[in-house]
């Protein structure tokens, strides 16, 4: 499983979420608290947004924490809006195009959790894409293969419709294929203007996933206290530290969209196809 990291708000340098929080995504790759495994060192990725339409995107496959271009990257790079991911396998190749997140056009998706026997659903999943769209499909993962159903399904025009139409066909096909193991989804997808996020779980015992809650400031590695924009709306796998209170757990099977500043949770069930 993985940790992973999306802001919104006014412009914010990348370093004041991604590494200089005491306990920042960087340190929840070495040492997440509240997930499967503490150790989250199977690349990592970052995509942001300026002043183009389409997002900059920086992967790579080796841990995080070991990076020095990234915390060059992240110590100048301001962005309105961006989404960062640490990443621990759950089959698949350690390969940069498995790196998360994924990007097309203007869309950024990553994701935490797992298709249940995927190598047995591959096949049929991947061709269940639109074929307009299975080209540009780069890696191997479940992850990219949500995200491409979920464009399939209507993602551009209607995100929440599209992400509950692809988990329930996800869910419709592990059914059919007799695989009791659950799926388990914590998701985030944005078009550089909006940003939605959904828990769920088949068993109702999804991963963890927060939003902060007028949260003004986070505490730093140094013991000191920086402020963040008021605007600001951070959703992330686990609290950036262990001190400041106000993170707000997302419920189970729940999808949070985040808009104009606001952040509103509505419940989340999937579409099953028939």
């Amino acid at each position: 499983m993985c940790r992973w990291l999306a802001y919104t708000g006014s412009p914010l340098q990348l370093s004041a979420l991604l590494t200089r929080p005491n306990h920042s995504l960087i340190d929840q790759s070495r040492h997440a608290t509240q997930n499967v495994e503490a150790l989250n060192g199977d690349g990592f990725g970052v995509g942001w947004y300026g002043d183009d339409p389409t997002p900059g995107l920086y992967r790579d496959t080796h841990p995080a924490w070991n990076d020095a271009n990234f915390r060059h990257l992240a110590d100048h790079i301001r962005s309105r809006l961006f989404l960062a991911h640490v990443r621990a396998s759950t089959g698949t190749a350690v390969q940069n195009t498995n790196s998360h997140p994924f990007s097309f056009d203007n869309w950024l998706f990553q994701h935490n959790g797992s298709i249940p026997a995927f190598r047995s659903l591959k096949r049929q999943l991947l061709f269940d894409v639109d074929p307009e769209l299975f080209p540009f499909i780069e890696g191997s993962t479940d992850s990219e293969t949500l995200f491409f159903l979920a464009l399939t399904f209507g993602l551009r025009d209607d995100p929440p419709a599209a992400l509950a139409w692809a988990i329930g066909h996800v869910e419709r096909v592990r059914k059919a294929a007799g695989i009791e193991v659950p799926l388990f989804v914590s998701a985030c997808a944005t078009n550089g203007e909006q940003l939605w996020a959904i828990r769920y779980s088949s068993n109702h015992q999804s991963r963890t996933l927060y939003h902060s809650s007028h949260l003004h400031a986070l505490h730093e590695i140094d013991g000191t206290y920086a402020p963040l924009p008021d605007d600001a709306t951070i959703v992330v796998s686990e609290p950036l530290d262990e001190l400041t209170s106000h993170w707000e757990e997302v419920p189970e099977s729940a999808l949070l969209t985040v808009s104009g500043g606001a952040a509103t949770v509505n419940s989340f069930s999937p579409i099953l196809p028939n």
